[in-house]
């Protein structure tokens, strides 16, 4: 590890205090039996009394909601992104903690990665077993997050999860229920957490922070339809029928469907329908090599290529670029711009 590079992190022994904000918003962490199953229902003072606050920082708790992460709506998650920005118009703040349920953090956090343009981090967790399980995971992730947000200055936003550092743009929930329930498929973690210190990290390769909406801003329907064997473009049709201002086709492979969906998209695409193809491949890269459907032919019809994001993450690129950008050609471009990962990226370092 490159201890001398200005860049990396420190270690936790520092001599100022470090102020972090963690703003709570439901999730498994925040949940407790209800009779049938869990539920969200425990506010943020109460979620972080679980954890030990690492030596040397001061928490504030900012409880923004409590719904469990598959209730999330676009609205709920603009006003993640609305909070982080006001926590951070106070120059005292050295970091912020997202606590968020597992089922769509990877969501928020890509979406706040997009509109994020401060060096402070950002940084999202949470459990895979409730609040109330003596032997969960919460105390541990969240100690490793209030770390992590005390000294990663530069990283960007960031997922901590069992002990490892992922950036938030790739990572995505690959187990339903282990403990180690995040990773980016197609890339490396970021660093590690552990014995009170966090391994170097690099400063995140930037783009400049998306135009962000205001708070009440009407959020576009976008929807995502997948391509399977026998599959016809009907329900994707049906989804531009219903008001979709973006869909998200996922599809085979490297990204391939049939000549039915070129069709579709080429549809939606003229009527001003912003379109993205992902795959449910778990890992590489959507690229066109395939033509009769492929690739080739659905990105020559107007849709936009993702890359290694998935379908979560790249319908939040669609609903970003259809909030930030006035005008299809303008919301096509910026799609374009969103997807493209920053070189310096890719490959991530090694946390040996």
């Amino acid at each position: 590890m490159c201890r001398n590079n200005p860049d990396i992190l420190a270690h936790v022994e520092q001599k100022h205090q470090r102020n972090v904000v963690v703003v709570s918003t439901g999730g498994t962490i925040a949940s407790r039996w209800q009779g049938t199953g869990y539920a969200a229902e425990a506010p943020g003072e109460e979620v972080l009394s679980a954890a030990p606050v690492p030596d040397g920082v001061t928490v504030r708790v900012v409880d923004l909601f409590t719904v469990n992460s598959p209730r999330l709506t676009t609205a709920h998650q603009l006003a993640v992104v609305h909070a982080v920005r006001e926590v951070l118009t106070d120059p005292a703040v050295d970091g912020v903690v997202v606590t968020h349920g597992t089922d769509t953090l990877e969501e928020t956090a890509f979406l706040l990665d997009l509109y994020h343009r401060d060096p402070r981090p950002v940084v999202l967790t949470g459990a895979q077993r409730p609040l109330d399980d003596p032997d969960g995971d919460a105390p541990g992730n969240l100690y490793d997050a209030l770390l992590t947000a005390s000294l990663a200055h530069g990283a960007g936003v960031l997922v901590v999860f069992d002990g490892l550092v992922h950036a938030a743009r790739g990572t995505v929930k690959t187990h339903t229920l282990a403990a180690d329930a995040f990773a980016d498929p197609s890339g490396a973690p970021l660093g590690k957490v552990g014995f009170g210190t966090v391994t170097p990290l690099p400063r995140a390769p930037r783009r400049e922070g998306l135009r962000l909406p205001d708070a009440d801003a009407a959020t576009p329907r976008v929807d995502m339809v997948m391509h399977h064997c026998d599959a016809d473009p009907l329900l994707f049709d049906a989804a531009v029928a219903a008001g979709a201002r973006g869909v998200v086709l996922v599809a085979t492979g490297a990204g391939n469907a049939t000549p039915e969906f070129t069709e579709a998209v080429a549809r939606a695409v003229r009527a001003g329908v912003l379109v993205a193809v992902t795959t449910r491949v778990p890992a590489g890269p959507v690229t066109p090599i395939y033509t009769n459907g492929g690739a080739v032919d659905l990105a020559a019809a107007g849709a936009v290529l993702t890359g290694t994001l998935r379908a979560g993450q790249a319908r939040i690129a669609v609903v970003a670029a259809l909030l930030s950008a006035d005008g299809p050609e303008e919301r096509t471009a910026l799609l374009r711009g969103i997807v493209e990962t920053p070189a310096a990226a890719r490959p991530g370092p090694d946390v040996g």
